[in-house]
């Protein structure tokens, strides 16, 4: 079982940024070396949609389209987070932000881990 926690949603205005972090726990360092790691997000009645992916290496393998060169995946296997840096944000980006484990592929029935959710707002 894998523990995921998510920090640092908030609230901001268009153009600005924020940074969102993932904490896994509850299995070992050797285990979260392989464990592959994305961002979703879901907004009130739409399916949750996969933003980011990153690999075990720290290799990022997709980026949706609309959040290419603004949103950046990271992971540090030392600490067993996996961060989002989102820059230039948008007012179209507000929704909760959830980080996912476990999985692969874009669709969310395929991740078998998750974290709570964190709310992101963007004001224009």
């Amino acid at each position: 079982q894998v523990l995921l926690s998510e920090s640092g949603g908030g609230s901001v205005e268009a153009g600005g940024s924020l940074r969102l972090s993932c904490q896994a726990s509850g299995r070992s360092l050797r285990s979260f070396n392989y464990y592959q790691m994305a961002w979703f997000r879901q907004t009130p009645g739409k399916e949750r949609e996969i933003l980011a992916d990153i690999d075990w290496n720290g290799g990022a393998t997709y980026y949706k389209d609309s959040v290419k060169g603004r949103f950046t995946i990271s992971r540090n296997k030392a600490s067993n987070t996996m961060d989002l840096q989102m820059n230039n944000l948008l007012p179209e980006d507000t929704a909760v932000y959830y980080c996912a484990g476990g999985g692969r592929g874009g669709s969310a029935v395929n991740w078998r881990d998750w974290g709570q959710g964190t709310q992101v707002t963007v004001s224009s």
